[in-house]
């Protein structure tokens, strides 16, 4: 059980289309750091972007929806999300690539 505040919320996000070579991972770290989102982005073996982004419920949605588009050479096509309790996340980490 984490005892992370009840006003967090946590979002485990996979991204999916031209997101790798493109700055996703950089972009959204300035974008989650603007919004005050903590968490991590990752490069996954299958060609896509996985991410934790936990925060103030506005500021994750906030975060989700630059996800959706990401930045100009992106081209986002599927975008997967599924909630999970808070787990104190602090500060947000670009991680080496996950399988």
């Amino acid at each position: 059980m984490s005892d992370a505040p009840a006003d967090r919320r946590r979002v485990r996000v996979l991204i999916r289309g031209r997101v790798q070579g493109v700055w996703f991972r950089g972009a959204t770290q300035e974008q989650a750091r603007r919004c005050g989102v903590d968490g991590w982005v990752a490069n996954r073996a299958d060609g896509a972007v996985e991410a934790v982004f936990e925060g103030a419920p506005d500021a994750v949605a906030a975060l989700l929806a630059f996800a959706r588009r990401g930045p100009p050479a992106a081209r986002v096509t599927e975008v997967e999300e599924v909630g999970e309790s808070p787990q104190g996340e602090r500060g947000f980490a670009i991680r080496r690539g996950r399988d």
